[in-house]
C-alpha cells in the first residue's frame, strides 16, 4: 500500500522502486510535535543528505477527520508559504495508510533502505527519536555502495 493522493510536488513511487535510502514522516497539521520538531528535522535531513528520498504523509490517524476540500488548501498553503517544503506531501485522509504501516500516532517515521525494505519504524520527534534516526541513516549510508 502506497499513497496515491499527492497534494504537494510530484508523486513518489513506492520504496521498492527507490535506488537510495528514504524516510517517510507521517504527520498532521494539528500535531504540535510535528510542526515544531518533526518537520524542521526532516527539512534539515533533506538539506544535509541530498541522496535521501524524503516524503511527508498528512494523516488523520489519531486526529480529527476533515473533508478533503478543507485539508488540501491548508496543506498546500503550509507546504508552500509557511514551511517551504522541498519534498512531496501525500494525503492519508482516512488514516488507512497509517493503519497499514501500524504507526502509533504523529509524528511517526518510516525508514527504508535503498532496496525498498522497511528497516525501522520510529514514533516521536523528541531528541532521542531524532538521534536514533540520524544513527540509522548513517548506518544505511555506510551500507549503500
Amino acid at each position: 500500500m502506497w499513497p496515491t493522493d499527492f497534494v504537494w510536488q510530484d508523486p513518489l513511487p513506492p520504496p521498492e522502486r527507490w535506488d537510495r535510502p528514504g524516510i517517510v514522516l507521517f504527520f498532521n497539521l494539528e500535531c504540535p510535535g510535528c510542526i515544531s520538531r518533526g518537520i524542521p528535522f526532516l527539512k534539515r535531513l533533506a538539506a544535509d543528505r541530498r541522496d535521501l528520498v524524503s516524503l511527508m504523509i498528512h494523516s488523520s490517524y489519531g486526529h480529527r477527520r476533515y473533508p478533503r476540500e478543507q485539508v488540501v488548501p491548508q496543506l498546500k498553503r503550509f507546504a508552500e508559504s509557511f514551511a517551504r517544503l522541498p519534498f512531496p506531501v501525500a494525503l492519508d485522509l482516512d488514516g488507512s495508510l497509517a493503519a497499514h504501516f501500524e504507526i502509533e500516532g504523529t509524528p511517526h517515521w518510516l525508514v527504508f533502505n535503498a532496496h525498498g525494505e522497511l528497516v525501522r519504524s520510529i514514533y516521536g520527534s523528541q531528541e532521542n527519536a531524532q538521534t536514533r534516526l540520524e544513527y540509522l541513516l548513517d548506518e544505511l549510508d555506510q551500507a549503500t555502495p
